[in-house]
């Protein structure tokens, strides 16, 4: 199951609550803000979570960060170059926006990482370092499901900005050549749109499916 939980710090930023019916345990992706909104989430829903995963650094994405950590007792996860992106005001944006913060004792992974649940061994997500929106910009993919949390290096109709510090154009689309070489079918879901899926976002953008060239 997953829940989507829109909040708003600023603007309005999804994030989820991806979670297995049998046992009720899962993992929260990009809480940004509105602590209590996503508890009383979590409450209803009676579930266990097991990490925070972050798909990269920007504050809008690590609002709540903070709050969750300490009233779920559990870690909040990051790739390791998003370190430096919760540990300063300008890399995470929220000091020129106005609302400078910090996230302490985050964990660090790199590319490849797995976080599978112990209770259920289906729910298992891989982390994919796709850099260009950020530095750090990680989609976490479930090949059984068939889902990507992909933060914002691709939307429904749109890619990711890469004008904030970190970012990279050509970085942006390696990544997203990697995100495209997900089955067609892969349900994308975004921090700042309604789901897609990889095959109409690939062909949106002219990507060629694995194994073939652009002409």
């Amino acid at each position: 199951m997953i829940e989507t939980i829109p909040v708003v710090l600023q603007f309005e930023e999804n994030a989820y609550l991806w979670y297995d019916d049998a046992t009720r345990h899962g993992f929260l992706v990009d809480p940004g803000a509105e602590a209590e909104r996503i508890l009383s989430v979590i409450r209803k829903a009676g579930v266990t979570v097991g990490r925070i995963l972050l798909t990269h650094g920007h504050y809008d994405h690590i609002g709540a960060v903070p709050e969750l950590m300490k009233a779920l007792g559990v870690p909040a996860a990051i790739e390791e170059e998003g370190l430096k992106y919760l540990a300063s005001p300008f890399w995470n944006l929220s000091g020129p926006s106005g609302c400078p913060f910090t996230v302490e004792g985050a964990e660090s992974f790199r590319d490849g990482a797995v976080f599978t649940l112990g209770t259920n061994p289906d729910y298992s997500l891989t982390a994919l370092h796709t850099p260009g929106h950020t530095e750090d910009s990680t989609t976490f993919w479930c090949e059984r499901q068939g889902i990507a949390f992909c933060g914002d290096t691709v939307f429904r109709g749109a890619v990711g900005a890469t004008h904030f510090p970190g970012g990279d154009d050509r970085a942006l689309e390696t990544s997203l050549g990697r995100i495209f070489r997900l089955p067609d079918e892969t349900v994308l879901y975004s921090g700042h749109s309604e789901p897609t899926t990889v095959g109409e976002e690939r062909k949106r953008l002219g990507f060629p499916r694995l194994g073939e060239r652009k002409a």
